[in-house]
C-alpha cells in the first residue's frame, strides 16, 4: 500500500475507495452496511462531497484490509493538497477591486473570469480605463500578452 500511497496523494480518499469498491466488485449499499454508515454518506463521501471522517477511516482500512491509518493519510494528503492549491490561486490574484465597476457596466463583473475573458478585459480597460488601471493590466497580464492582444508595441507605463 505504500506504493499507493505515493500514486494516491493528493486525491480525495472518496475517489480512492469509489475505485477500490469498483475494482473488488463491492456494491456501495453492502459497503455501507459493513462499516456502519448510510449509504447516502458514504456516495457523498465516494464522490468528494464529503470529508472522510476519522472514525469511518479506520472501518474502511479494517473492512479493505489496508494499515489502521491508511485511509486517514490519504485524507490528511488530500487536505494538504487542497490548502496549497487555495494558497496558489490567492496569490497573484486578478483583484476586480482594482478597476472601476462602470467599465464592465454591461457585465456580470463577479462572472468575469481573468483568464477565460482575458481579451475583452484588456481591450476594454485599454478602451476606457484611466492610467492606474491601464498600468494594473499590464503588470499583471504582462507587456507582450498585452501588446498581442491590442495589435500594438506602445503600452502605458
Amino acid at each position: 500500500m505504500e506504493a499507493a500511497i505515493e500514486k494516491y496523494k493528493g486525491i480525495h480518499p472518496g475517489l480512492i475507495l469509489e475505485h477500490e469498491l469498483k475494482k473488488r466488485k463491492i456494491a456501495k449499499n453492502r459497503f455501507a452496511t459493513a462499516v456502519d454508515q448510510r449509504r447516502q454518506t458514504l456516495n457523498a463521501i465516494t464522490k468528494g462531497r464529503r470529508k472522510l471522517p476519522v472514525e469511518l477511516s479506520f472501518k474502511i482500512d479494517k473492512e479493505l484490509g489496508y494499515a489502521a491509518g491508511t485511509m486517514l493519510m490519504m485524507q490528511a494528503y488530500y487536505e494538504i493538497e487542497d490548502y496549497r492549491k487555495r494558497q496558489q490561486s490567492t496569490e497573484g490574484n486578478f483583484e476586480l477591486g482594482k478597476l472601476r465597476k462602470g467599465l464592465f457596466w454591461d457585465t456580470d463583473i463577479n462572472k468575469l473570469d481573468s483568464e477565460k475573458h482575458a481579451t475583452a478585459i484588456i481591450r476594454r480597460v485599454f478602451e476606457r480605463g484611466n492610467n492606474e488601471e491601464k498600468i494594473y493590466i499590464t503588470d499583471y497580464y504582462g507587456d507582450l500578452r498585452v501588446a498581442e492582444i491590442l495589435g500594438t508595441d506602445s503600452l502605458v507605463k
